[in-house]
């Protein structure tokens, strides 16, 4: 980093991903610190600038002492113990060190005392709520939603007709001329285990989902004009189902709330669709296999006068950005519901969805709300005459 850079950053004050500290007086504080980094999106911490952006400085005894901290908190106060960077500056005659916390691999990161924390802002705080630390697991891949089971779901929840519909289409033989019991084929498959379906097996092939995933649905509103206060709306649906019916139904909704023109075709014909069906379908399919599991919130599929929105519960995993997922790159957070999507849906999976829903329609804007743990796609709407 050069000095101009430090500068700007120490201007700019602090947050989500730059922390300033005046001095270090212990370990333990600092772990805690470098560990709600590690369990984010990483940032650096400034030593020697005080909260309000003044450069103090650190005398050379100071930056010994800080630098055995250092190595005392991400070796022994820090679970698992984590690697940092440091670098040190003089800037306007006083010296200054830099540490670079880099986002971790091995989440999620606790203190000695076993207390997990994570940036909020600026400032950090304590992980508490369970769905928060099932999330922190899942990033690491050591705990996946799509693998866990869903309680009182068993295989008689399965619909056998439509299991069975799968199993021919892929395999080209009937459940019965497989000869396998039914659970012990649902547990070769992971979509079961001991009798009890996973979240997979239930949102993929169950008969009512919902009965046992009552928030694991699709949130479809239109409404007139372009607010979400707005108290007035034109349709309104809760989607339910498996994610196939949530599929067809939520193209179904999408379709008969949007507008058909004629362009240049002939007087009958039925029209042309005023945004692309292409980048809908995938965005939607998108939302339904990548979403949060973890996050109990539905998926929210809004239409209004000027856009259409489309907004998925969880931000980004694994360091994606808006702007690496334009040029293909992904990161699969169900890779068991994505797996079966890509033998039922339009589904390829491999990153290519955004790639082609851009494509098709390339003035959609992305938001990806870290702090409010949602993804949203923004799809603009042509004026209407």
């Amino acid at each position: 980093m050069e000095e101009l850079e430090l500068l700007e950053i120490i201007d700019n004050g602090e947050d989500s991903r730059h922390q300033f500290k005046e001095t270090i007086t212990g370990a333990k504080k600092l772990g805690e610190e470098i560990a709600a980094f590690s369990n984010s999106r990483g940032g650096k911490i400034i030593i020697g600038v005080t909260d309000r952006g003044g450069i103090k400085g650190l005398s050379a005894v100071e930056i010994g002492r800080i630098n055995q901290y250092i190595a005392n908190a991400t070796t022994n106060n820090i679970r698992p113990a984590v690697n940092v960077i440091t670098e040190n500056f003089t800037i306007e005659g006083e010296k200054l060190i830099v540490v670079y916390v880099r986002e971790g691999v091995n989440k999620p990161y606790c203190d000695n005392d076993g207390i997990y924390w994570v940036k909020n802002g600026s400032d950090k705080r304590k992980v508490t709520a369970p769905e928060e630390m099932q999330r922190l697991f899942q990033q690491s891949r050591k705990l996946l939603a799509d693998h866990m089971p869903v309680e009182g779901a068993t295989i008689n929840d399965l619909d056998r007709e439509k299991f069975n519909n799968y199993f021919k289409k892929v395999y080209e033989k009937t459940l019965d001329e497989m000869e396998i019991p039914m659970e012990k084929l649902l547990e070769n498959l992971h979509l079961a285990r001991d009798g009890n379906l996973n979240l997979a097996g239930l949102l993929l092939f169950g008969k009512e989902p919902a009965r046992f995933l009552r928030v694991f649905i699709i949130k479809a509103v239109s409404f007139f004009g372009n607010s979400l206060a707005d108290t007035e709306y034109r349709d309104s649906e809760d989607i339910e189902g498996d994610i196939g019916s949530q599929f067809e139904k939520g193209m179904s909704f999408l379709l008969k709330n949007l507008h058909k023109t004629q362009q240049g075709q002939d007087f009958n014909s039925l029209g042309i669709l005023e945004v692309s069906k292409v980048a809908l379908q995938e965005l939607l399919q998108n939302a339904l296999i990548h979403r949060d599991y973890f996050k109990v919130a539905s998926i929210r599929l809004l239409i209004f006068d000027n856009r259409i929105e489309i907004i998925s519960p969880g931000a980004l995993p694994n360091s994606l950005t808006v702007e690496n997922i334009k040029y293909g790159n992904s990161a699969i957070r169900n890779s068991l519901i994505a797996s079966f999507a890509s033998k039922m849906l339009p589904y390829r999976g491999l990153g290519s969805g955004i790639i082609k829903a851009l494509k098709e329609q390339p003035d959609i804007e992305f938001y990806n709300d870290i702090e409010g743990e949602q993804f949203k796609v923004v799809i603009p709407r042509p004026p209407q005459p």
